[in-house]
């Protein structure tokens, strides 16, 4: 998929808007270089106009000797002759005006024919993970923890990664970053049999940290209309282009979340040191157990973790039967932040929930990362399994 590089979000977003779905945008060269060491399936680099012509040039002469099969094209404001000859020179492959949509569709078009030549019409496979995170009971600061761990996925920028509001009757992801959607997964009802990576990038939100966003429905009477079908089919669309999905589930056994998970690769769960949420958290672990969801890939998460409260990581560990991976003190700040719609890892790196998700999601994108030229792994779940654990499901 195209990347396009440039240090001013807007300029970003614009581009973005005439390039293919799935399309992914970061920040500086140091960042495109990160990413490419992740993705070897990359077609076109589009250098936007904040970044210097000389930086944009340099870019381009790297990538003509490390990257021959990944094409350059420079997005400029000004078009004169002097640029050209070093553009071209140093091995871009177009220069285009970067308010000329129809200039650079062309341009990507005339690089991804050259890339098919090059690798062939099936370029590396894409491989990728979803990781839901859940907690049977409301107000333990389960969408907090999903927003920070899938900005900390990103690596600012250096992974496609989306996060996924399914608390489809009450979802905050969308106020928690202040974002203001103009779609949500409302607009896929009904697209069971139709939806694409074209549609569904229609409806997703980008945050100015590389993360889009497909948000909840506006309104909780519309829950009942999103389908199980329809979920397992999001989902599955969003694996094609994300590295990353993550889920923010209701604090619920609906058929929606049940259907997420039949599709999760990974499952963080979150708990408080109260008595009831821990109870509530040891059925959902006994749950899990039953429909054989994500057996050996789950999280847990201490949230509010005082000592003061009388049950510490230990005594959690002994009640659950699993290892706390991430423990979180009671802090103002989180509040804080999320009253100013800046998540903690953005607002302030070295709070130590920043820490404690960073650690986390090293942990999740450990496997991933590391394994990017092997085989795909058997984490998506066939039609045939994910029916099979809904007919336990029932039963």
């Amino acid at each position: 998929m195209p990347v396009v590089v440039d240090p001013d979000p807007m300029v970003v977003e614009t581009l973005l808007a005439s390039m293919p779905a799935g399309s992914h945008g970061v920040e500086s060269v140091d960042r495109l270089n990160a990413w490419l060491s992740a993705h070897s399936d990359e077609y076109v680099v589009v250098l936007g106009p904040t970044l210097t012509d000389e930086e944009s040039v340099v870019c381009c002469e790297v990538l003509r000797t490390t990257a021959p099969a990944i094409s350059t094209i420079l997005a400029r404001e000004h078009l004169d002759g002097e640029l050209l000859a070093a553009a071209m020179k140093a091995g871009a492959r177009d220069v285009v005006h970067h308010t000329d949509g129809t200039a650079l569709t062309e341009a990507l078009g005339r690089a991804y024919e050259l890339f098919v030549a090059l690798r062939g019409p099936s370029g590396a496979m894409h491989v990728s993970k979803v990781i839901a995170v859940f907690s049977p009971k409301g107000g333990v600061g389960k969408t907090t923890i999903a927003v920070n761990l899938a900005l900390a996925l990103t690596e600012k920028g250096a992974r496609r990664v989306c996060l996924v509001d399914l608390d489809l009757a009450f979802g905050d992801v969308a106020i928690t970053m202040q974002l203001f959607p103009t779609h949500s997964i409302e607009q896929a009802i009904g697209s069971e049999d139709a939806l694409d990576v074209e549609m569904i990038d229609q409806l997703l939100t980008r945050h100015q940290d590389s993360l889009m966003v497909l948000a909840a429905p506006p309104h909780p009477d519309t829950r009942e209309r999103v389908t199980p079908l329809l979920v397992s089919r999001i989902i599955r669309t969003l694996r094609e282009t994300f590295d990353y999905v993550v889920i923010d589930t209701a604090p619920a056994f609906d058929e929606q979340v049940l259907t997420a998970l039949d599709e999760t690769d990974e499952v963080v769960l979150v708990t408080t040191l109260d008595v009831p949420t821990l109870k509530n958290v040891k059925v959902a672990v006994e749950t899990f157990d039953a429909l054989h969801i994500a057996r050996g890939n789950r999280h847990l998460v201490l949230n509010r973790a005082d000592d003061e409260v009388g049950i510490n990581a230990d005594k959690v560990e002994g009640i659950l039967g699993m290892t706390v991976d991430a423990q979180i003190s009671s802090s103002l700040g989180i509040a804080a932040a999320t009253n100013a719609g800046s998540p903690v890892i953005v607002s302030d790196p070295d709070h130590q929930l920043s820490s404690a998700v960073r650690e986390l999601a090293i942990r999740l994108a450990g496997d991933l990362v590391g394994n990017l030229g092997a085989a795909e792994p058997n984490t998506q779940q066939s039609e045939a399994e994910a029916k099979s654990r809904r007919s336990r499901r029932r039963k």
